[in-house]
C-alpha cells in the first residue's frame, strides 16, 4: 500500500532541532582525516560514565523498592517507613524528570519544569516525613487502607 506524499514531507522526515542539538553536543570532534577527540565544554552526561552511575542508581532505587514492599509488610516501623519516604520520593523526581525531558522543549520552559519539580519532591518528602512523624506512617496507613 503506498503512503500518502503528505506523510512524506521534508518538514516530517527532518530531525526535530532538539535532537540535531543534543546530538552536536554528544559527537565527538573529528579532524578531517583522524579518529575522535576529546572536546571541553559538552554535555555532563554525554557518553560519560556518571550517565552509567545514573542508570545503576535508578535500577538499585526500583529494586530497592521491590525489597521494601515486603519489609513493610513484614516489619513495619520508623526505618521502613523513612525509607519508603525517600525512596518513592526519588523514585517519582527520577521519573517525572524523563518527563520532562521528553515533553518539555526551550530553555526557560525546562529551567522552570525543573525547579518546579525539585519543589515537588521537596515538598513531597516533607510531607511524607511528617505523615510518619506527627501520624500513623506509610506502612500503618496501606494496611489500614487494605483492612477497608
Amino acid at each position: 500500500r503506498a503512503v500518502p506524499a503528505a506523510l512524506l514531507g521534508p518538514a516530517l522526515l527532518r530531525r526535530p532541532a532538539a535532537l540535531g542539538a543534543a546530538a552536536a553536543r554528544c559527537a565527538p570532534a573529528r579532524d578531517s582525516h583522524g579518529p575522535p577527540r576529546p572536546r571541553h565544554g559538552t554535555a555532563p552526561l554525554c557518553g560519560s560514565k556518571a550517565a552509567s552511575l545514573h542508570w545503576t542508581g535508578e535500577r538499585a532505587v526500583s529494586v530497592l523498592l521491590l525489597g521494601l514492599l515486603p519489609a513493610a509488610y513484614l516489619c513495619p516501623g520508623p526505618a521502613v517507613d523513612y525509607s519508603l519516604a525517600a525512596a518513592l520520593t526519588l523514585h517519582g523526581h527520577w521519573g517525572l524528570g524523563q518527563v520532562i525531558t521528553d515533553y518539555v522543549h526551550g530553555d526557560v520552559p525546562i529551567k522552570v519544569a525543573n525547579a518546579g519539580l525539585y519543589v515537588l519532591s521537596a515538598l513531597t518528602f516533607a510531607g511524607l516525613c511528617h505523615f510518619n512523624y506527627h501520624d500513623v506512617g506509610i506502612c500503618k496507613a496501606v494496611a489500614m487502607l487494605w483492612s477497608l
